[in-house]
């Protein structure tokens, strides 16, 4: 790695907390131990002041000139997001419905010299997260659109209820709204052999709020997240100001790109790449989506 790429790493990251650019040092061991603990006893971490202060304004404006490039879409969904045309009893949780109403930016809509886009595919940040999740190699979703992504919340606008397709989220908030928009979400509420179903139902149905974590995220905020087994949402935006987050999507093996119809919903279009991937999907559990 030459100087330059660690110095723009220096600029962007508290290193001074989190030593990214010293991997194996005693504090960069501190930082990694303490996201795994947190993230096998809870399914979450969130790094605070993961982005130096200096960094915030650039990278909250860079963010605001992305917004408009979202692709804007209301659709009822499932915590699910499966058919919901599909036979099930009228107790399965996935029979309750939500109405989506986020945006997302597509990776190919991402300036190269954005701060997201650096930070997304620095050697040093993928091998400090490859750590965090005890995962020997980190890859880049080679998806086109969904490898890095940015989400945009406007005011009335939630991200209900739902499960990740991914096994692990690594999330970046680029901006915080006025009230609201808060990430809750119930820590490894189903297994890889198990869809824990009756748990799931009462937490959506309103019945189980004591399973439920709040977390109050800022921008420069870094957030590890499990969110295959861990239910969770994104509450109502209030007040005059959008929610941004940008979406670092990794993967554990190399060359997987999303679905055709998961790509369609989140950004309205479908390149070719889809297409021919769409036989080559992979999970590595039998849960619903």
């Amino acid at each position: 790695m030459n100087n330059n790429e660690l110095s723009v790493l220096k600029q962007i990251v508290n290193c001074d907390a989190y030593a990214l650019h010293a991997p194996n040092s005693d504090n960069w061991h501190s930082a990694v131990q303490r996201a795994r603990t947190e993230l096998q006893q809870q399914g979450c971490i969130v790094l605070n002041d993961f982005i130096r202060p200096q960094i915030l304004n650039e990278l909250q404006q860079q963010g605001e000139m992305l917004a408009p490039e979202a692709y804007y879409t209301v659709e009822t969904v499932n915590a699910y997001n499966t058919d919901p045309s599909q036979p099930l009893s009228k107790e399965h949780p996935a029979q309750i419905a939500f109405e989506r109403g986020n945006a997302f930016v597509a990776r190919d809509l991402i300036p190269e010299n954005y701060l997201i886009s650096i930070l997304y595919t620095h050697p040093l940040f993928k091998q400090f997260l490859a750590a965090c999740f005890e995962i020997d190699v980190l890859y880049e979703l080679s998806d086109p659109l969904a490898g890095l992504c940015m989400n945009v919340l406007q005011p009335g606008r939630e991200h209900p209820w739902h499960f990740d397709t991914n096994e692990f989220t690594v999330s970046l908030q680029t901006k915080s709204a006025n009230k609201g928009g808060e990430f809750q979400y119930c820590p490894n509420i189903r297994t890889p052999k198990q869809e824990n179903l009756s748990d799931v139902r009462a937490v959506i149905t309103d019945q189980a709020p004591q399973n439920i974590e709040h977390l109050d995220l800022k921008c420069g905020d870094l957030q590890l997240f499990m969110g295959r087994y861990s239910l969770h949402r994104v509450s109502t935006v209030q007040g005059e100001k959008e929610r941004h987050t940008a979406i670092f999507a990794y993967t554990k093996l190399p060359n997987i790109i999303g679905s055709v119809e998961r790509t369609r919903q989140l950004f309205g279009r479908v390149l070719p790449e889809h297409y021919a991937a769409q036989h080559n999907s992979m999970r590595s559990d039998k849960l619903m989506d």
